[in-house]
């Protein structure tokens, strides 16, 4: 077995440049399956045979039979409905059932390659309509899969050539070298169906490799890697979750009630945040892994910014940052049944995205507050990622911090993601990794044309995750 750590130093350490192609099949190796049993069982109860073939066939295994039932229930499902509509179907897809089967190594992966200015490809048996919302979220931009034949932008319930399984999946990886003027120097799978895929390539990686690919890789000296595999939320993950909700109003009321004494209500907050975010993760039993925590308590104020994968990073940032600060939120948080009165009784400051006039009026008062000696934390993505990426920066949060006169100071979190999926209110017990940056000095910085500075922060987010530091 390799690591996962030696198989990213290796990419680094390799050649470099877009002459070597990194060829990633998707079923597998880049998404975990689906559960067949939990699968069929949901999408009966909808009665949706299109949203069942489309998601039908993203599974571990299977052999001939299997594929070709697969193919055959999309053929017969889908033959008659308009490309747009089964674009919309598989986007839809990918965002509730999908991106949560996303593996986080794959993308640390697919991104080093991407860093190392290899041609990644993402070759699938599957259609375009299953791989290719996944594909953008990872910036994939080479696609080779399955093609169904379309007549009048209408499906006509068959294949357009040969299906990709077998020896059609690596001749079509062939042919696409061929015309690119690319060498295979990588191929990552985990069937023995793709074993003729993984003959091309210079450096065949399996990941989690079926009994009979395991055993070839193991004769031939192939390196194989383990990825995490992408479970949903147990019975008792419900309860714990539950429990951990419970535990963050008790903890806010313990917390405002063991500093009501002072009279002062910054000492009250600063309670309520250590009390109940501490509760919480004990609830739920998420520990934190925390590199560079001297950064978090000094230079103070700052505006701390964090990426932004999970609904629980409302709980892990506060634990990590301590007191004396507070936050900026989207509009919709202020009536959230449950995080709204905190977030409110803690000093949140609440904007509305969808107008950008009204957002920057509202993020006036906080560079008082700066000023005024507490920080503030901002997701400057300005929204969950259903990946590890990292989003594009939005600016309002170093404009802020300009107007203030104080530093920026990233906060990297790696696995949150993995406790609780993007829409998921519901926790799974682990650890979560978080890497508090030094400080950024902006003072320096052209309001005016500061693009380039703002990219090479979201790029120091993306080095730390796939680089992590030591402690």
């Amino acid at each position: 077995m390799s690591t996962l750590a030696e198989a990213l130093a290796a990419i680094r350490s390799g050649p470099q440049g877009s002459q070597i192609a990194a060829v990633f099949d998707f079923g597998g190796t880049v998404v975990d399956g689906l559960p067949r049993r939990s699968l069929a069982r949901r999408l009966f109860r909808r009665g949706d045979a299109r949203r069942a073939a489309l998601l039908g066939g993203i599974v571990r295994g299977g052999d001939d039979g299997d594929y070709v039932r697969v193919l055959q229930a999309i053929e017969r499902n889908w033959a008659g409905r308009s490309e747009s509509e089964l674009e919309e179907l598989g986007r839809s897809a990918f965002r509730r059932e999908i991106y949560g089967r996303l593996f986080p190594e794959a993308w640390q992966l697919v991104r080093a390659h991407q860093l190392a200015g290899h041609t990644v490809v993402l070759v699938s048996e599957l259609t375009r309509f299953q791989v290719l919302p996944a594909a953008e979220r990872l910036g994939i931009e080479h696609v080779l899969c399955t093609e169904l034949a379309v007549h009048d932008d209408v499906l006509t319930g068959h294949t357009e050539g040969a299906p990709l399984w077998r020896a059609e999946k690596a001749d079509a990886v062939g042919e696409f070298a061929a015309a690119a003027e690319v060498e295979i120097g990588y191929v990552y799978a985990d069937s023995a169906t793709d074993l003729q895929l993984l003959d091309l390539a210079e450096t065949p990686t399996v990941v989690d490799p079926d009994p009979k690919l395991a055993e070839i890789a193991t004769e031939r000296g192939w390196p194989a890697l383990t990825f995490r595999p992408r479970l949903a939320p147990r019975p008792v993950d419900y309860l714990r979750t539950i429990a951990g909700f419970a535990a963050l109003i008790g903890g806010a009321l313990v917390g405002v009630l063991r500093k009501s004494y002072t009279g002062r209500r910054q000492a009250m907050a600063d309670a309520l945040m250590h009390d109940a975010t501490t509760a919480t993760l004990a609830a739920i039993n998420v520990r934190l892994r925390v590199v560079g925590a001297e950064h978090a308590r000094a230079p103070r104020p700052a505006v701390f910014l964090f990426n932004h994968q999970s609904q629980f990073d409302v709980i892990i940032v506060p634990k990590v940052l301590g007191g004396a600060v507070t936050g900026i939120g989207k509009k919709e948080l202020a009536n959230h049944p449950l995080f709204g009165p905190l977030m409110r009784f803690v000093g949140v400051t609440f904007i509305d995205r969808s107008d950008t006039e009204r957002a920057k009026a509202a993020l006036a008062p906080v560079v008082s507050t700066l000023r005024n000696g507490l920080s503030i934390g901002v997701a400057p993505e300005g929204t969950r990622s259903y990946t590890p990426r990292v989003g594009p920066f939005k600016k309002g949060a170093f404009h802020i911090a300009i107007q203030a006169g104080v530093p920026v100071i990233p906060v990297v979190i790696r696995n949150a993601g993995e406790i609780a999926w993007r829409d998921s209110s519901i926790a799974r017990p682990g650890i979560v990794d978080v890497a508090v940056l030094p400080p950024i000095d902006v003072s320096g910085w052209d309001p005016a044309a500061m693009d380039d500075e703002v990219e090479q922060v979201r790029q120091l987010f993306e080095n730390t995750l796939l680089d992590w530091p030591q402690a």
